[in-house]
């Protein structure tokens, strides 16, 4: 599938910081459970309608043992909108909005156009991740365990590791793990491992703000003149 090879360089974007940042403790003060984690989550959730953050965004190609780095900002809106500005290494600018997914090249003057109608499903998959979404929507998925506890960036952190339930899914992806803020309780940080390559890819966030007022614009595909507008077929 044509369509999925770029689109999973931003899954892990569209999953991770979907998850609005709150401060929840560990109610029950006792050792970490997968219930509790997950229900935690769920109140971290509740409210969530927009997002902006600090973005990392690396990527490991086993076959060349290679890594890159590429940062920026990331605006999520709860209505199925995301805009990523990335300024290092090269600018470069994805946006979906709805079923229609946009990644644009300044370099080269180039924007590809993509509509997702048909892979919304498995797009959703994804986003179901966090987007205010009950965990329930999460085990329905995804087999989920919880691995155990893990420092990251100096905060406790429950680790959390979904493999999809679809064997479609697990065709490219094969498992995810994803380290939860054991006092915001939002997702610091995912690990996505393509499946039989090696290869993998995690997002890391920080400067995170909720619920800002992220207008409509912010999510239009408004490209300089001249650009050249290719749609690559599914």
């Amino acid at each position: 599938m044509k369509f999925f090879r770029p689109f999973l360089a931003i899954l892990g974007i569209l999953a991770i910081v979907l998850i609005p940042r709150e401060s929840y403790s560990n109610q029950g003060g006792g050792k970490l459970n997968l219930d509790s984690v997950l229900s935690m989550m769920d109140r971290s959730a509740e409210d969530f309608k927009s997002l902006t953050a600090a973005i990392d965004h690396i990527k490991y190609t086993a076959v060349v043992k290679d890594t890159s780095t590429e940062s920026g900002e990331i605006f999520v809106r709860k209505d199925s909108k995301m805009r990523i500005d990335f300024q290092a290494p090269d600018p470069r600018t994805i946006i979906r909005n709805g079923d229609n997914l946009y990644i644009y090249t300044p370099k080269i003057n180039r924007v590809e156009e993509y509509n997702i109608g048909k892979n919304r499903a498995m797009a959703d998959q994804y986003l179901a991740l966090g987007f205010g979404m009950r965990t329930d929507t999460l085990r329905k998925n995804y087999a989920v365990s919880l691995i155990g506890e893990e420092e990251l960036d100096g905060h406790k952190a429950a680790l959390l590791e979904l493999v999809p339930k679809s064997d479609e899914v697990r065709k490219q992806i094969g498992k995810i793990q994803m380290w939860v803020d054991q006092a915001s309780w939002l997702p610091v940080q995912q690990k996505f491992f393509e499946a039989g390559s090696g290869d993998y890819f995690i997002s890391h966030y920080t400067k995170v703000m909720k619920n800002l007022k992220l207008g409509d614009g912010k999510f239009k595909p408004d490209w300089p003149k001249g650009t050249k507008v290719e749609k690559p077929r599914d």
